[in-house]
């Protein structure tokens, strides 16, 4: 995971530097005016990103990105999807979204929820596009300038958070119980690391949901006397019940989304209190359009996001992601 993308370069991003311009075509469109879409096309790269480009009457193109995982899967029901429903324009993106969920009989999972991520994406590109304005200005503007990321620690770039996975002195986690020998390795080792940073560096936990919730149990407790930042995916998602169990176990913000599909997905979690913080992926969980509604459900609840980002490309480099990420409250 890297919540809000953990690769940029550096600690603080202003967005300064991502001021649209209207392209060429969507110069002579007016905000009446009606465009079509004429063709949705989706592309498999060979590491398996998977984009997805719809095209309209007035030439101008929009662009998103799907789920890597099962990348021929995302790309051919993208394909199916290319006559979006009814004569509606594409800038209704609201309407399409909805169209493609209620269309579909069977809803959510990892793969309808890909290809309406990366559709999503595409109908704000071409409304952004048409008006001349970042996404983020089209939901009313950013609520913050700056956003804190961790990445690799830096005076020069500002970075003064990371994270590190769950491993002891030879492996990772693997067994059900794993005994007390692992548990002091793995301790061992982050002891080690607060030491070598410090107080003034927040060091966040991956446990990527591959630990058994009984060694998730003993490893939550053992590491708190060295202020782990936040868990991350201490188990996986399916079972919501167990992840709540163990948040009540320990005082560290516990972390999960990236596995999450919609609002429905994020529902339970909020609930039942299973995560405090929230990390929705914008190619997984329904694009734009979702991420912004699952951001206010987590509001309600006091919870912050760190949105989910390690394989999307246009969304870890490029608009819509990070604008998103400056306008969410």
């Amino acid at each position: 995971m890297a919540p809000v993308a953990a690769l940029w370069p550096a600690a603080l991003f202003s967005l300064e530097a991502f001021n649209a311009k209207r392209c060429d075509a969507a110069a002579a469109i007016g905000p009446n005016d009606n465009i079509k879409v004429t063709k949705l096309e989706t592309f498999v790269l060979k590491n398996t990103w998977v984009f997805v480009k719809i095209s309209t009457d007035a030439g101008v193109t929009g662009w998103g990105e799907m789920l890597k995982d099962d990348a021929k899967a995302c790309a051919a029901g993208g394909a199916r999807s290319g006559r979006l429903p009814g004569r509606q324009g594409p800038r209704r993106v609201g309407f399409h979204w909805q169209a493609i969920h209620r269309g579909a009989f069977y809803r959510g999972g990892p793969i309808k929820t890909a290809i309406s991520s990366g559709i999503d994406q595409a109908l704000w590109d071409i409304t952004g596009k048409c008006y001349g304005v970042p996404v983020h200005q089209l939901m009313g503007g950013p609520t913050r300038d700056r956003v804190r990321v961790y990445g690799q620690l830096s005076e020069k770039t500002g970075v003064n958070a990371l994270k590190v996975g769950v491993r002891g002195t030879r492996r990772s986690p693997f067994k059900y119980n794993e005994g007390q020998m692992f548990v002091d390795e793995v301790v061992e080792r982050f002891k080690a690391l607060r030491e070598k940073v410090g107080k003034g560096v927040d060091i966040g936990v991956e446990f990527h949901g591959a630990v058994q919730p009984p060694t998730a149990s003993v490893l939550i407790k053992a590491l708190e006397p060295y202020h782990p930042w936040f868990y991350e995916e201490i188990v996986q998602a399916l079972n919501v019940d167990v992840m709540a169990e163990l948040a009540r176990k320990t005082h560290i913000p516990i972390a999960t989304g990236e596995r999450i599909f919609t609002k429905w997905g994020f529902k339970e979690i909020l609930e039942k209190r299973a995560a405090v913080i929230l990390q929705p992926d914008v190619c997984y969980a329904g694009g734009i359009t979702e991420l912004k509604m699952i951001a206010g459900m987590a509001e309600a609840y006091y919870s912050p996001l760190a949105p989910h980002n390690r394989k999307a490309l246009l969304a870890r480099g490029q608009p819509p992601d990070r604008r998103l990420h400056s306008q969410l409250p």
